[in-house]
């Protein structure tokens, strides 16, 4: 039985729940499948790996990153900031502890969540049921990696990865590389097969937005948000792109369509970032990243285009996404969509019903799942408070009424 919240989860979100309830006298039980903090963060990166916006975007509640950190600090800057963060608020997560199941029992108003312990060595240490009256999922939009099927993968022979296993283009020097995506990752990690003489070419299968990440010298995303506070999304977006062209030119012409919607609206509406370039357009000018189409099939040694287009290729790494894993957990279907993202949108998706709330869901990143994680906290530590103040009341009538009884 947990006096206070279950937390599902000990990437950022969690840990910012976390010190809120902290700051709030309220006591939780943070649970974490695996062995450490911000497993995504620590496992499963690549090395040249830098946070996307300024780091003013991305602190969490209540303890802002070192002076010292630079405007867009290392992954390995931000994970010693996150170790500092639950230091700091006394935050322990229970570890190695997978939650199999998450049910709201009507009979008795409370959560019934049970979990398969595990050791380091991965033996089974065991099941445990924590029963509680608040139950907040901080999974996350990103707890699970996505892996397409294709045609012929079988027969290709060669290494196929997806990009959370990717640490650093060491190991593919010389090799020809097909990265599959065009996102953030797809063009960071195309950007490090250069930078370590690999000869990639990046499957580019829809259009994409791409924005210089500063416009001179000052955060494109910081000039968004500045402007956002006086204009309509929709003029913002027209602006961004006009000056998109200005700073990148005509990109089409190297195979990056770009979508109908606006890059803000695309990120509101369908959860798809833009990419914020940090090198790689230069590198697709010049040649060294080949742009090609989507794949049709692979076979040995080889990959064939939607064009018709025939690639001899060594490697295969999947730059393909990630999804929320609530469905396969989470025994509701009320507030949560099948893609297991809240049914109501940011800013309106951190609450459900029966001390149910969501917390990383906000496909706003790190800002978002702050804002959320603080009306959490807010939320049930004034509930905990009323609670609180009423039990001690009645402990004080009851006293004040057994010593009249007893006088008289």
């Amino acid at each position: 039985m947990i006096n206070g919240p279950v937390i599902v989860g000990a990437g950022p979100s969690g840990l910012a729940v976390g010190a809120g309830l902290k700051q709030q006298g309220v006591p939780f039980v943070i649970l974490e499948r695996a062995n450490c903090i911000a497993s995504l963060w620590q496992n499963h990166t690549y090395d040249r790996l830098k946070l996307h916006l300024p780091k003013q975007f991305c602190q969490l509640p209540y303890f802002p990153f070192p002076d010292n950190f630079p405007e867009y600090p290392t992954k390995y800057q931000f994970l010693d900031y996150l170790e500092s963060y639950a230091r700091n608020f006394d935050i322990n997560p229970q570890f190695n502890e997978n939650v199999q199941s998450a049910t709201y029992d009507e009979t008795c108003g409370l959560w019934r969540v049970k979990t398969i312990g595990s050791t380091d060595n991965g033996f089974s240490s065991g099941e445990v049921e924590y029963i509680c009256r608040w139950l907040v999922v901080a999974t996350g939009e990103n707890a699970e990696k996505v892996v397409p099927e294709f045609e012929g993968l079988e027969e290709f022979g060669g290494q196929v990865m997806h990009v959370c296993d990717y640490k650093s283009g060491e190991t593919y020097r010389g090799k020809r590389v097909l990265v599959v995506g065009c996102g953030n990752s797809g063009m960071e990690v195309s950007l490090d097969l250069c930078h370590h003489n690999a000869i990639p070419s990046m499957v580019v299968r829809s259009s994409v937005h791409v924005l210089p990440r500063e416009i001179l010298g000052k955060s494109t995303f910081d000039i968004a948000v500045s402007m956002m506070k006086f204009l309509p999304l929709w003029v913002v977006d027209k602006i961004l792109l006009a000056v998109a062209r200005l700073v990148l030119g005509n990109i089409e012409k190297y195979g990056l369509k770009r979508p109908s919607k606006g890059p803000l609206q695309l990120k509101n509406t369908e959860g798809k970032t833009p990419v914020l370039d940090i090198g790689a357009l230069q590198k697709i000018r010049s040649g060294e990243i080949k742009v090609v189409p989507g794949i049709k099939r692979f076979s040995l040694g080889r990959v064939e285009l939607v064009n018709g287009e025939n690639l001899e290729i060594d490697s295969v790494i999947l730059a393909t996404g990630y999804c929320s894993n609530v469905p396969s957990w989470l025994k509701e279907n009320e507030f949560f969509c099948r893609n297991g993202i809240p049914k109501s949108s940011f800013p309106n998706g951190w609450k459900g019903k029966a001390g149910l709330y969501a917390v990383g869901f906000t496909r706003r990143g790190l800002s978002g799942a702050s804002l959320d994680a603080i009306k959490i906290a807010n939320d049930i530590g004034r509930i905990w408070k009323e609670e609180t103040k009423h039990k001690q009341h009645s402990v004080t009538v009851g006293g004040c009424h057994r010593r009249c009884k007893s006088h008289c």
